[in-house]
């Protein structure tokens, strides 16, 4: 189908593009921007007048439950929220049951999702042998079943031997390596280590959990030469330990979940499980570290951490609830939010979750608007807002900090590869 988006403020960040103009779709393909190619007629013309035509998203954490959880969510119902929520990319992280540690679990993940037709899924392969931090995975059979990277999750790794192993074995073939930075000791509580914590009487997980993992992973990282990627850095403390490692020449990336750009321990109020996260959320101090960063590039990119938890384990008393929350419908709406509180131009909030994710994703035919590239288009209302509400969500997971949140940004349609996949 050729489809004709018209009248939109096309807004590219990896070309540097903020302008009116069409976008000319044909064979899956964007073909050209402006004016129509030669002999070209479309089949469906899209209004987009008063509207943003940027790149589909790039989530670079998002989990999609299976295999092994789908009674918290389905990869159809997921699927449907990324659509929801403009997101047209997503790394999915090892964690599932059992573990994405098999070329034949990935490839079923792979298949799966491209039957559905929705967002592209870019498997995150384990690092170690079910997570156990023990015995190497066969990454070469990995990647040719599909993954463009491999951690642990949120699973910490015990020996650093082993770590150090894995990051010569993924230096020598060019493979991605993606940490969270936890000590496996520290970090065994369920808040951040401070006042909030004490004066509830939750066991605390200091910042030190972080920067003991993160100063260990950055050292191997120098050692082997890995490409090594930081996912959900929580503190300012930690990010220091990024600027130092970049100031002796480590090329080394991270991102920051947008829950931990707007909340803040204090956000726990009295027990609110929706607030337990991993990692946790940490002092307004941190926050606004990590807010300032994300504006000024030190942290590459946000991502959703999305993490569909059931009903029932998610309404329990904070200590005993499971963590995480859902995310991939309110990527798009809270980085406008952080973007707009930051006075930051439109190309540059999105830039967070489209090239700059593409990037560290190693993704080159999406994240962009460039003739050639993957049809993969987000159009949406930069000015409407709307109530997040257990109603509005698609994912399965209904458990956000956000809910009762007048939010930034209405997703009008989404297009996958040329097909209008959201908004009819």
């Amino acid at each position: 189908m050729k489809i004709q988006i018209a009248n939109g403020r096309v807004v590219d960040p990896a070309h540097k593009l903020d302008t009116q103009q069409d976008v000319f779709i044909a064979d899956d393909k964007i073909v050209a921007l402006g004016a129509a190619p030669t002999g070209f007629t479309a089949d469906r013309v899209i209004d987009a007048r008063g509207l943003v035509v940027a790149p589909g998203l790039v989530d670079l954490s998002a989990r999609l439950r299976e295999p092994g959880f789908e009674y918290r969510a389905t990869l159809e119902s997921e699927m449907q929220a990324a659509m929801a929520g403009g997101v047209t990319s997503l790394a999915c992280p090892p964690d599932t049951d059992p573990a994405l540690d098999e070329p034949g679990l990935v490839e079923m993940l792979c298949h799966r999702a491209r039957k559905l037709n929705c967002a592209h899924v870019y498997p995150v392969g384990a690092l170690t042998a079910g997570l156990k931090g023990e015995r190497l995975t066969e990454m070469a059979e990995l990647t040719e079943a599909g993954c463009v990277a491999f951690g642990q999750a949120n699973t910490p790794m015990k020996d650093n031997l082993v770590l150090l192993r894995a990051m010569q074995y993924a230096s020598t073939f060019g493979y991605r390596v993606w940490l969270q930075p936890l000590d496996p000791y520290m970090s065994r509580g369920v808040a951040h280590d401070g006042e909030v914590a004490s004066r509830f009487g939750l066991t605390g997980i200091p910042v030190e959990a972080e920067t003991v993992a993160l100063a260990t992973q950055l050292q191997l990282a120098k050692t082997t030469g890995v490409k090594l990627h930081i996912t959900r850095l929580s503190s300012a403390a930690g990010l220091d330990l990024i600027r130092r490692a970049r100031a002796e020449g480590l090329d080394v990336t991270c991102d920051v979940s947008a829950h931990h750009l707007h909340l803040c321990d204090i956000d726990i109020g009295f027990f609110n499980p929706l607030t337990h996260l991993v990692p946790p959320l940490r002092a307004q101090s941190d926050r606004e570290a990590l807010r300032a960063a994300l504006a000024n590039g030190e942290i590459d990119a946000v991502c959703s951490d999305h993490t569909p938890v059931d009903d029932d384990e998610k309404q329990m008393p904070f200590a005993e609830a499971a963590p995480g929350a859902t995310g991939l419908e309110l990527l798009l709406p809270l980085t406008l939010k952080w973007g707009a509180e930051m006075k930051l131009p439109l190309l540059t909030a999105l830039s967070r979750v489209t090239a700059d994710a593409a990037r560290i994703m190693g993704i080159t035919k999406g994240g962009h608007l460039g003739v050639g590239a993957r049809a993969d288009v987000c159009i949406f209302d930069a000015e409407a807002h709307r109530t997040v509400t257990r109603e509005s969500l698609r994912s399965q997971g209904k458990n956000t900090p956000f809910l009762g949140y007048e939010l930034p940004g209405v997703v009008k349609h989404t297009l996958v590869e040329g097909r209008v996949m959201f908004g009819g």
